[in-house]
């Protein structure tokens, strides 16, 4: 087609611009490659931080926990016991990745110098261990069975730094029971840091016969069962369809079972991070505003440059629409320009953050050390689309001044 060969032939001669119109044309560029920067940058960080903190919260907690539905919390909890054959089932299910028992007891531990709460987690040998591996500091993560006891324990270095404990101390843990307080020394093989403040002041990891045991739980009693996904995205679908499952089923012990995600036991921190998408749409609006602007006014100029052109073209008997089209897909080259400076330019920012970690944060308020970055070809490529579209689309508005230019008048201007 004629119109974009003209478009084509336009953009490419050197020389085609005027000392007026080339810095705005230029400025039209900029502000595409600048709000576009702005906008990777946004969603890369936004995507990463929810990630980092979705992640962690998923390591403590799991995708979905089967429980007893009578558990008052997540921290008091009644023992439930799941037979073996929920469990094969469950493994044998296309969504799930992994199942595992776990138990809790809520206690407090005291030094020589102060005491803190906490809960005791305890796992047996089919906890998958890769989380606290990923964030482990010192040591290693203690002997998890259920069938004796270690008296081994992973602690935070938030709790650490409270307490002043090292690895290897010993250390004494207290439990509140009906016939009075009951204590257990356990000592410190490994230190874990994930930055999570809420979870890892709390949190101690050990085996589950001992944390039966403080419970006076059955063998085959805990408090409840984890589930991990092969898809996050499939949180809702796959713990409703569960939930419908165990509907009115119990345990050996008549016990009743309830399922609960990840966050529906996280309600304030899936809430807040569901915040950070307001933010987002905001601030990938006002960007694309101030692009649309900027190329909207290099539109202008350009068309206010070539009203020569316009005229002659009117005058060979070029349709108005078919003017406009030139004029669309000049900007449009204008467009891809722009966005190919701002992905050069925002993705090696980027990458240069996610490999080195430039940019440091206060993880007793993000939870999170550092900006987090994570990149994906599809949603870049969706940004890329959507932005292409939307700054097209906010030209044809402005190309419409073609259709006031006569080419009586505009054969005389200059």
């Amino acid at each position: 087609m004629f119109e974009f060969q003209l478009a084509k032939r336009l953009y490419t001669t050197k020389g085609s611009t005027n000392k007026i119109s080339k810095p705005a044309v230029f400025i039209a560029k900029l502000g595409i490659a600048v709000g576009f920067i702005v906008m990777l940058i946004t969603v890369a960080v936004v995507i990463g931080f929810k990630g980092e903190i979705r992640d962690k919260a998923v390591g403590f907690n799991s995708d979905i926990q089967i429980v007893n539905y009578h558990s008052t919390s997540a921290y008091e909890t009644s023992p439930i016991a799941v037979s073996d054959s929920l469990i094969q089932y469950l493994n044998q299910q296309a969504a799930v990745a992994h199942t595992q028992r776990y138990s809790s007891k809520v206690g407090m531990i005291k030094t020589e110098e102060s005491f803190q709460g906490m809960i005791l987690k305890g796992v047996a040998q089919d906890f998958d261990t890769s989380f606290f591996e990923k964030y482990l500091k010192e040591g290693r993560l203690p002997q998890f069975n259920d069938s004796t006891s270690t008296h081994e324990v992973l602690i935070s270095q938030t709790l650490a730094d409270l307490l002043h404990i090292q690895l290897a101390d010993r250390i004494y843990t207290y439990y509140a029971e009906e016939e009075g307080i009951r204590a257990r020394r356990l000592e410190v093989v490994g230190i874990y840091e994930t930055n999570f403040y809420e979870y890892d002041k709390l949190y101690l990891l050990t085996d589950l016969h001992t944390v039966n045991r403080l419970n006076k739980w059955k063998n085959d009693q805990s408090s409840g069962l984890e589930i991990q996904l092969k898809d996050y995205s499939q949180l809702n679908d796959y713990s409703e369809t569960l939930g419908d499952l165990l509907f009115g089923e119990t345990d050996v012990y008549g016990e009743p079972y309830i399922v609960y995600n990840v966050e529906q036991l996280n309600p304030q921190l899936f809430g807040w991070l569901a915040l950070l998408d307001l933010n987002v749409w905001v601030i990938l609006g006002l960007m694309m505003a101030i692009s649309g602007f900027t190329i909207i006014s290099g539109l202008l100029i350009l068309i206010l440059e070539r009203t020569q052109m316009i005229g002659l073209l009117k005058s060979l008997g070029a349709n108005n629409r078919a003017i406009r089209k030139i004029f669309i897909y000049l900007a449009s080259f204008l467009i891809a320009r722009g966005l190919l400076w701002g992905n050069c330019v925002g993705l090696t920012l980027c990458f240069i953050q996610a490999q080195f970690g430039l940019i440091p944060l206060d993880p007793s308020v993000y939870h999170v050390d550092r900006v987090p970055i994570s990149l994906s070809f599809w949603w870049i490529a969706l940004l890329n689309v959507a932005t292409i579209l939307i700054a097209v689309s906010m030209l044809v508005g402005p190309s419409y001044i073609i259709s006031k230019i006569k080419p009586a008048s505009s054969m005389r201007y200059e």
